[in-house]
């Protein structure tokens, strides 16, 4: 078998049924099995897939595992040459996944490949990273980016210094649709069930590119991600699981007194944002929504970062 294609879901029903007729038109000529794995959806997702796609082997689980344990759960079952894991909310275009088997089949040296990913406008969306460094966990996705936008170390880690039209090896991509060979994940392991998500892509790239495996980002093939569908719908709790999982990730790599100084400096811009907030709603400006941002404020700094 060419290829296993893992997909996780979340209450994102219209999104995985777009994703699985995508996926189906993408394997003409590849021999492929799907396996989802609904993380106890309650919008009927695991339904629409037995009754749409009896043709997908389906792990209905009773209690959200988390995004890394539920691709976990995919790939154990899997057993084709290369296993691709592909996000509920992103849809194959054209022979992507043909371009992607093809890749690996001429490259043995590479370990892993991604497509370009596209905004629902059709746009390019930002998929290439660097590593992050100790400064990067002060700026990037904190409130520190929003004052500082352009800083050159951003622009280094997003890759920005490079075209996104030219394939090209990086350090790891965006884990909206990844395609690793089984003997990578047999050297190196799975996804570390450790990260509930976000951050799992990064350590799974970083054990991958220690293993002496190339990651390489492949433009020809493209994915459209309707981005961040499922977190949405629980914005606290999308603050949590990042923030927790960037500490976790910076523990691992740097150990637990840097994590406990990111945690911290964290919490306090968290803080900052609730002083804010109370501010503009003393004023009277838009007092429904800086209620509805300190509520959600409120239950970030409340968890202290913890899932």
């Amino acid at each position: 078998m060419d290829i296993s294609v893992v997909i996780v879901s979340y209450n994102v029903r219209e999104l995985l049924r777009r994703c699985l007729a995508s996926v189906y038109a993408g394997l003409q000529g590849l021999q492929g099995e799907v396996i989802v794995v609904d993380n106890a959806s309650t919008d009927g997702s695991a339904e629409m897939v037995r009754r749409e796609f009896p043709q997908v082997r389906l792990v209905d689980n009773p209690h959200n595992r988390g995004f890394a344990a539920a691709n976990n759960q995919g790939i154990g079952l899997s057993r084709g040459r290369y296993i691709l894991l592909l996000n509920c909310d992103a849809e194959v275009v054209g022979e992507a996944l043909t371009t992607m088997v093809d890749c690996l089949d001429r490259h043995s040296e590479m370990g892993l490949v991604g497509p370009q990913l596209l905004n629902t406008d059709g746009s390019v969306q930002s998929s290439r990273r660097r590593f992050p460094t100790l400064a990067t966990a002060f700026v990037e996705s904190t409130i520190l980016q929003r004052w500082l936008p352009n800083l050159g170390h951003l622009r280094r880690y997003y890759v920005m210094d490079r075209p996104d039209n030219l394939e090209q090896e990086v350090d790891w991509l965006i884990g909206a649709c990844l395609l690793v060979r089984r003997e990578v994940v047999e050297q190196v392991g799975p996804l570390d069930e450790a990260f509930f998500m976000y951050f799992e892509e990064v350590d799974w790239c970083h054990r991958i590119r220690q293993g002496g495996w190339k990651i390489v980002y492949l433009p020809s093939a493209q994915v459209v991600h309707h981005y961040g569908q499922s977190a949405e719908k629980d914005i606290p709790h999308r603050h949590i699981y990042f923030n927790n999982s960037k500490c976790k990730y910076y523990a691992k790599r740097y150990g637990p007194l840097a994590a406990a100084v990111i945690r911290l400096f964290l919490l306090m811009t968290f803080l900052y944002q609730m002083a804010e907030e109370g501010a503009k709603l003393a004023l009277g400006h838009k007092a429904a929504l800086r209620r509805h941002r300190l509520g959600v404020l409120f239950q970030v700094v409340r968890s202290g970062l913890k899932g």
